[in-house]
């Protein structure tokens, strides 16, 4: 069986599919590893590394989507969509593509590529449950993310992080908020106070206040009425709108005194909550840092827009929307080793095998024999429709 990994197309994508090292390992499955030349040089991969690892690169990319059995992306055509077109024409029935494909929202493309006959499996719906942890890209990247947003706001804020007591005077700490105490915010509410901020955070779900703590931040309460705050995935669960309306009162008074605010609140598959209002934007001290995580999905300030820099009063927000890419060596090599561990799942003897009875398999297997199959996303194209 021959996997193939792709040079990802995407703008401004430096991560690879899968390191060198980790080629070993699915090696010992009995598969053959064919790279396209360049894909892991943006993250410090050359292809000499691959070659000594026994990988064979290849300049052709569409040789490698015509032979492959597998193909491994970090972002397949849904997660592509302008890119990611132009292999579309490659793909076969029964090939199986691997990698994050946005199903959940990228629907033209999931059906197209369904269309083709693809086994496509989507690694952005890896249930969170102990035996997938390994697997769990989202997880893995947020990690990233988490640590990046912290430096970034480091070092866009007019003041030092720590506290310092120096011959021309104190220097008192930073204040920083982070809202959302998932994976993310929880690099986030570490990195900064490693960096000696002094941090808040808040989430929705009163259940991570023992972690929040235990990373030395103060947690938030804004004394809301949360029923079933938290979905069977770990997710913050969607509120109604008056919810959002207390909740968005409530943190426009936390928000002003603090000189950082890091966002990570998002719910797969759903516009981000809108947490931050243009008032509290005005209300923080001027050179104020925000950095919005969730910009992809619309962000959790009012105005944060993706991939810029916005300032309002003084104040700069920024959404990134892909910043583990900003830290490609060990991001790709994150990203490879869950996707290794799923690869070490679905391979038997050289032949990929779809057990549905696994719910790991179940659960990320999103398209076969010539149509849409996972029910998350069956749900989620029908309330589009």
């Amino acid at each position: 069986m021959i996997v193939g990994i792709l040079k990802e197309t995407f703008p401004s994508e430096h991560r690879v599919a899968i390191v060198p090292d980790v080629g070993a390992t699915l090696q010992d499955k009995d598969v053959a590893l064919v790279i396209e030349t360049g894909a892991g040089i943006a993250s410090g991969f050359s292809d000499a590394a691959y070659e000594a690892r026994d990988f064979e690169v290849v300049a052709e990319r569409a040789a490698i989507l015509e032979r492959s059995d597998v193909l491994l992306q970090v972002r397949t055509p849904g997660a592509n969509p302008v890119a990611g077109e132009a292999d579309l024409a490659y793909l076969k029935a029964g090939q199986v593509l691997i990698g994050m494909a946005e199903p959940l929202m990228a629907h033209t493309t999931t059906e197209a590529v369904a269309r083709l006959g693809v086994v496509l499996f989507g690694m952005e719906l890896i249930p969170r449950i102990t035996r997938a942890q390994s697997m769990d890209v989202l997880s893995s990247m947020a990690t990233v993310a988490g640590y990046k947003a912290s430096l970034l706001a480091a070092n866009e804020l007019p003041k030092m992080f720590p506290l310092m007591m120096t011959a021309s005077g104190t220097i008192t700490p930073a204040r920083v908020l982070v809202i959302g105490a998932g994976v993310a915010g929880l690099q986030a509410i570490a990195t900064c106070r490693r960096l000696g901020a002094v941090v808040q955070a808040y989430d929705v779900r009163s259940a991570v206040k023992e972690q929040v703590e235990s990373l030395g931040a103060d947690f938030v309460d804004l004394a809301l009425d949360t029923d079933e705050a938290e979905d069977a995935g770990g997710y913050a669960r969607v509120q109604d709108d008056a919810f959002y309306d207390r909740q968005r009162d409530a943190l426009a008074q936390v928000v002003s005194a603090n000189d950082v605010v890091i966002t990570t609140a998002a719910i797969p598959g759903q516009t981000s909550p809108l947490l931050i209002t243009e008032d509290a934007v005005r209300s923080m001290a001027s050179g104020s840092v925000i950095i919005d995580l969730a910009a992809e999905r619309g962000g959790n300030c009012a105005l944060t827009r993706a991939d810029e820099i916005v300032v309002e009063s003084n104040v700069k927000i920024f959404g990134p929307t892909n910043l583990p890419a900003t830290a490609p060596y060990h991001a790709s090599q994150m990203y490879a080793n869950n996707l290794s561990h799923f690869l070490e799942l679905i391979i038997d003897a050289g032949q990929i095998k779809v057990d549905m009875e696994d719910e790991i398999v179940r659960e990320t297997l999103v398209a076969r024999n010539g149509a849409v199959v996972n029910e998350r996303v069956k749900e989620a194209m029908d309330n589009e429709n």
